[in-house]
């Protein structure tokens, strides 16, 4: 037994959801067509130079649909491909869930509530489009439906000088402010961090983990850096290739236990990278490999090195 109760080598995200609801819970996608400060001119009109929503997002999310129609759509889907899920959380994943007027926000929400089978809301946003207005009113929607309510931030780095590079449109101090916000309105906060953004070194990276650890999170979930096609950081990447490093398959399972080795034990691991069809990448995918492949191999090179989550935090 590890100390958040499993023999897991690390803390993951599936046993958490089984321990905070007493069985499988599966997230279910949303568009709600919600867009982006960073891209409607508001901050900037270009958008993160990596960003590419579309290569995330399932088949049946489309922000023609309403919201319930995609929720049961994805229930569905998820019932024939995992039978032993017994409630869902509604993920509003697609840019930024929180840029809407406050009214239209709670009609989103309530509708996804509204739904059977669905006991909370996970909703990713930027960390500059919360406020407390935002956490009040999702604290009373919570309270009145008895529901959990997850939000996940963007974090992607925590160095300036990066998220300057990329065009985040925020600093690392915003983020730092948002989080430690929605932890004092009691809300579980997740964190997502891009692994192999330009200018950053294994040695900055891997000191990520030291920040993170000292934050108010609740989760995490990392992604190794991927090229997508049609964005700023393909055409950088096409011609200046060398301001670059992309992880190899070896490398990044390597560095990704030594991240995880860093890391504060009581922090939840959603996901130890991303996975996206090859369609949209400039970059070669690692082979054919799926993610829950990809996860054997990390959970056995663990073992093969006898380490495990904060064995040196």
């Amino acid at each position: 037994m590890f100390p958040w109760g499993d023999d897991r080598r690390f803390n993951s995200y599936n046993s958490y959801l089984k321990r905070e609801f007493g069985g499988r819970v599966q997230k279910l996608s949303i568009d709600a067509g919600f867009s982006c400060p960073n891209r409607d001119g508001k901050i900037s009109t270009g958008g993160c130079t990596f960003c590419c929503n579309d290569a995330f997002n399932p088949s049946y999310c489309q922000p023609a649909k309403s919201v319930r129609q995609q929720l049961e759509e994805g229930i569905e889907f998820h019932k024939k491909r995992y039978r032993s899920a017994e409630s869902y959380l509604a993920y509003f994943q697609a840019y930024s869930n929180t840029y809407k007027p406050l009214e239209e926000l709670e009609r989103l929400y309530r509708e996804a509530l509204s739904v059977e089978g669905v006991i909370g809301l996970v909703i990713g946003t930027r960390p500059d489009c919360i406020d407390e207005q935002i956490l009040e009113m999702l604290q009373k929607l919570s309270s009145g439906t008895d529901s959990s309510v997850f939000i996940e931030l963007g974090i992607e780095s925590v160095y300036d000088s990066t998220l300057l590079r990329v065009n985040r449109g925020h600093s690392f101090a915003t983020t730092r402010n948002a989080i430690e916000m929605i932890h004092s309105h009691g809300f579980h906060c997740g964190g997502h961090l891009i692994f192999g953004l330009p200018g950053e070194t294994r040695e900055m990276m891997l000191n990520t983990a030291k920040t993170i650890s000292e934050l108010p999170l609740s989760s995490v979930k990392f992604h190794q850096l991927q090229i997508f096609k049609d964005t700023k950081m393909a055409y950088e990447y096409l011609n200046h290739s060398g301001d670059f490093h992309l992880f190899t398959l070896e490398d990044y399972i390597e560095f990704v236990i030594d991240f995880t080795e860093r890391l504060n034990p009581d922090l939840v691991i959603e996901r130890f990278a991303g996975e996206v069809p090859p369609r949209y990448l400039v970059t070669k995918p690692w082979s054919d490999l799926r993610y829950d492949q990809l996860l054997a191999l990390i959970e056995k090179h663990m073992a093969e090195r006898d380490t495990y989550q904060g064995k040196l935090y």
